[in-house]
């Protein structure tokens, strides 16, 4: 009887292993990779070459930023993916353009791509911003989800479009600190008179909240803080932070960054440069930018584990209520909705990032309460972020 038990056993785990669909779902495949079938157009398209391209890189960061570092990983990858084919040489700040002509060097074809990030270029189109850094927006991994899935690289391209520039993302740097400051500002009625350094929106907003604000460059925000021509600054992230100094000179930083719950850099490159490179060549670059946007998140948060406790060595961290963050919001709301009402191009882009927030909401939701603490934190009952 055993072994008949036994043998019926086998046919059956045989018979499941044989059957092709006998592990099939009740319902069709939930998600396909929409470039897989691209992949064999693409393939019939590639005819490598031994040509070597030369392309320049211009940029907004100086060298010693961590910005700099994630444009030189790019540029490693895709000359290691191209075996050589495609060499390019990085040009800091002013080495061969200045920050600000960064975008005209591209558009004009002075030079082949730059690194660089949408925020930085609300003066050609106010929808730039959005695709950056928005207050209360996207973090990493909503910004990975909306432009990868969701139809926002498509929406920032065809931005670029009429500029005769391509572009993609390429460096995802995470929520960024709060203001570093020498007052202690816990109420939205306390930031009325603060002089502040921030761009994009956020600079907008605080000047409606009657705080006198100015977007200065990276390099000239230690200086200021320390004449105090200002009295509250940000910047970026605890890593990229650091090195600048900021804790030397002031005695509080003011949290959360609501401001930056996320920060995109991209990739500009000159239309006709791109349409030029040979398709494989295209690929390693489109490849290569992805590879720098996962390995960037990573190695900045990492690098901000060890650099949040060297400030807390020196300042003291203030958190902002939860009164003042939901007046924040509300102030920051109205704001982008007049911002919207004005411009076609943000309302796109910010809808369409609305949308998936409100689609995301339910996940979010169920899978919250299992955050990472260190698991006795949790015990202890430390559950939600």
């Amino acid at each position: 009887m055993k072994t008949l038990r036994l043998l019926i056993g086998l046919a059956l785990v045989i018979g499941l292993v044989m059957t092709p669909n006998a592990f099939a779902a009740k319902r069709e495949k939930f998600g396909v990779d929409q470039r897989h079938e691209a992949v064999k157009k693409e393939l019939r398209k590639i005819k490598p070459s031994d040509d070597k391209v030369r392309w320049k890189m211009v940029m907004p960061w100086s060298k010693g930023l961590l910005f700099y570092d994630i444009a030189q990983h790019f540029a490693d990858s895709v000359k290691l993916a191209s075996g050589g084919r495609l060499d390019i040489k990085l040009f800091s700040a002013g080495e061969l353009v200045g920050a600000t002509e960064t975008f005209d060097a591209v558009s004009k074809g002075s030079v082949q791509i730059a690194h660089s990030s949408p925020l930085y270029w609300k003066g050609r189109n106010e929808a730039f911003v959005a695709y950056a850094s928005v207050p209360f927006g996207l973090d990493a991994e909503g910004y990975n989800i909306w432009l990868y899935e969701r139809g926002g690289l498509e929406k920032l391209q065809a931005l670029y479009k009429p500029y005769g520039i391509f572009a993609l993302p390429a460096g995802q740097t995470g929520q960024e600190m709060g203001m570093f400051s020498n007052k202690k500002p816990t109420k939205m009625e306390d930031f009325k008179g603060m002089r502040v350094r921030t761009p994009g929106w956020n600079m907008d907003i605080l000047n409606k909240l009657g705080a006198s604000v100015s977007p200065l460059p990276g390099g000239e925000v230690y200086l200021a803080l320390e004449r105090g021509v200002i009295d509250a600054a940000e910047y970026s992230t605890p890593a990229i932070n650091y090195p600048m100094g900021f804790d030397d000179i002031t005695k509080y930083v003011i949290e959360p960054g609501v401001h930056q719950p996320g920060f995109q850099c991209d990739l500009m490159i000159n239309q006709k440069a791109w349409d030029s490179l040979p398709a494989d060549l295209q690929w390693i670059v489109k490849i290569a930018a992805k590879e720098t946007q996962l390995w960037s998140n990573s190695w900045i948060e990492n690098l901000n584990t060890e650099a949040i406790n060297k400030f807390k060595e020196k300042i003291e961290f203030v958190t902002m209520g939860k009164e003042t963050r939901i007046e924040f919001a509300k102030t920051a709301k109205a704001y982008l909705d007049e911002v919207k009402a004005k411009h076609p191009d943000v309302k796109e882009a910010l809808d369409s990032q609305e949308e998936f927030k409100k689609d995301f909401a339910e996940w979010r939701e169920q899978r919250g309460g299992v955050v990472p603490w260190p698991i006795d934190d949790y015990i202890a009952g430390k559950h939600m972020q």
